[in-house]
């Protein structure tokens, strides 16, 4: 294919996220919109957790056990001539980084509402993020067919809660038990609410008009109400304008019922049309195109033992611009490297096909064993940096220590690994030979203590640490630098530990100890973030 191919096949890409607070129904949606595209035949049911069928982007046995997901999924599927790239993330607060990483990769995101509860914590936490980043939201309001809030009192809430102006698309009439379906308030045309299956078909029945009255006779809807919410809707809700939607000031939103298919079709049609293709990224160096013909991308995610039986390490890789061929060079930027993949995969979940070529936009993996990590860049030659892919301080740390001490190479082997791919941190103390491990939640250390048991064959104690506060260092080359840096860690070695990357951190109990560490050493700053490889944001982040 030619370099002048290459601008068609971007146009033709569409790569989001869903995100929610948990619960909300989100990996049921991914499900469906799979369902609706023709990915797959059949959906998983989430909630039968003992069933032989499960979602098909949750494929850890720990996920299929609780009926959650705790690792992001990559699928990707094609609708109407477009190339859909959907990655579900976890919903969970407790893998918060690994669902702002994906975040990193996309050029749009869905964001699903359970209509009973409206705006939860972890809905603003996530929306801060694109918010930063200026990702356009979509917005879907889910479980419309159970006992749920009034619709105008929603889409008050989202307009306060998210501070961005919200354009309905749809308009539910009735909800819970008298949910009859959603009004298309672009083409004034009802589509009747009618339970779905697990498998997608069936007619659509559409009635024109809330006027008809085969609506009252029907469902008994009070046609005169009806209408006059929806003109009030009208009145109060702002156009829909495509720059401020791209700049994520302003969300379409849609009603419906992932769970019986209900608003499945209406939501992928949006993506299609609304969603951006691919733009231009951000890199230290200089601002990449995505339709320029030399091919950059960087890992936004790496995901260990996909496949337990060969104990691999997929690489995701966000292909920022040009056009990918199997077997071809690139160059690993942070360690100068060449590599040439020749096994390169596609995904639908856990499910890989062999990859012949993909463009910008498009979510690859690569097999590898160490050589790429989390923020990696890869080129065809040219040294590039792209920014943004953040790791959080630990807010909780732990000690590991191996049942079996002939085990101890095993556990390291795997602590390495999921290290590697952002599941937990971890951290060489240089006073100790004892791992330790880093998370935001609970939840994580349960997680890393099923998955080295039951992907390793190792039994961890995973104990209590003392430490509370972690702060990444360095030093400017204007306060001296590289010397300084090793002055300080040499004078506080006692509570100096390297992380995945061997930045070094220092580790505290208090953050009083914190404040006096900074009165102590003006020249060191103390980071609550960090970038890839060492790269910290520059801000000074304390407390």
């Amino acid at each position: 294919m030619s370099a002048a191919d290459i601008p068609s096949q971007v146009r033709r890409r569409r790569t989001f996220a869903i995100i929610s607070h948990p619960d909300a129904g989100k990996t049921t949606l991914t499900e469906k919109l799979l369902l609706f595209s023709g990915a797959i035949q059949i959906a998983g049911s989430v909630k039968a957790r003992k069933a032989s069928r499960h979602a098909t982007s949750d494929w850890m046995e720990i996920e299929k056990q609780r009926g959650i997901s705790v690792a992001s999924s990559v699928m990707q599927m094609e609708y109407r001539d477009c190339v859909i790239n959907l990655l579900d993330t976890p919903g969970h607060q407790d893998f918060s980084e690994d669902t702002y990483r994906v975040l990193t990769a996309v050029d749009a995101a869905l964001m699903v509402i359970d209509a009973a509860n409206g705006v939860e914590p972890q809905t603003r936490r996530l929306l801060q993020v694109c918010r930063a980043r200026n990702t356009p939201i979509l917005t879907f309001v889910n479980k419309m067919d159970r006992e749920v809030k009034a619709p105008l009192d929603l889409f008050d809430e989202i307009e306060r809660e998210l501070g961005m102006a919200v354009v309905p698309f749809t308009w539910p009439v009735g909800m819970g038990r008298n949910f009859a379906g959603v009004m298309d308030l672009r083409e004034d045309r009802m589509r009747v609410f009618s339970p779905g299956e697990d498998r997608a078909g069936g007619n659509e029945e559409v009635i024109d008009g809330l006027a008809n009255p085969v609506l009252a006779q029907r469902f008994g809807i009070d046609a005169e109400q009806a209408s006059g919410e929806v003109e009030l809707v009208r009145e109060a809700a702002p156009g829909f304008a495509e720059d401020e939607f791209r700049a994520g000031r302003q969300t379409p939103m849609f009603f419906g019922s992932a769970i019986n298919n209900f608003g499945v079709r209406e939501v992928l049609d949006a993506l299609v049309d609304l969603a951006p293709a691919p733009g231009p990224r951000p890199a230290i160096q200089r601002e990449v195109k995505a339709e320029e013909t030399k091919l950059t991308g960087v890992v936004f995610k790496i995901q260990a033992n996909m496949d337990p039986a060969h104990r691999d390490r997929i690489a995701f890789v966000r292909v920022a611009s040009g056009h990918f061929q199997r077997g071809m060079r690139l160059k690993v930027v942070r360690s100068g490297k060449e590599m040439r993949p020749n096994t390169v995969v596609s995904f639908l979940s856990q499910r890989r096909e062999l990859l012949d070529e993909a463009y910008a936009g498009d979510i690859i993996g690569i097999p590898n064993h160490g050589v790429l990590q989390l923020g990696d860049t890869l080129t065809e030659g040219e040294s590039l940096q792209f920014t943004g892919l953040p790791f959080f301080a630990p807010e909780m740390f732990r000690t590991v220590e191996v049942a079996d001490p002939l085990k101890t190479k095993q556990l390291r082997a795997g602590l390495t690994q999921l290290g590697e791919e952002g599941a937990i941190q971890v951290f060489r103390p240089m006073a100790a030979s004892m791992l330790l491990l880093g998370a935001v939640g609970q939840l994580q250390f349960e997680v890393v203590a099923h998955r080295l048991e039951h992907e390793y064959g190792v039994k961890a104690r995973v104990q209590p640490a003392r430490y509370n506060v972690a702060r990444w260092v360095t030093c400017d080359a204007a306060d001296g630098g590289e010397r300084e840096l090793q002055r300080f860690i040499d004078a506080n070695s006692h509570r100096v530990a390297h992380d995945a990357v061997n930045a070094p951190c220092v580790l505290l109990e208090y953050a009083g100890e914190l404040r006096a560490m900074q009165e102590n050493w003006p020249k060191i700053r103390f980071h609550a973030l960090r970038e890839h490889a060492g790269l910290v944001f520059q801000k000074q982040l304390d407390g």
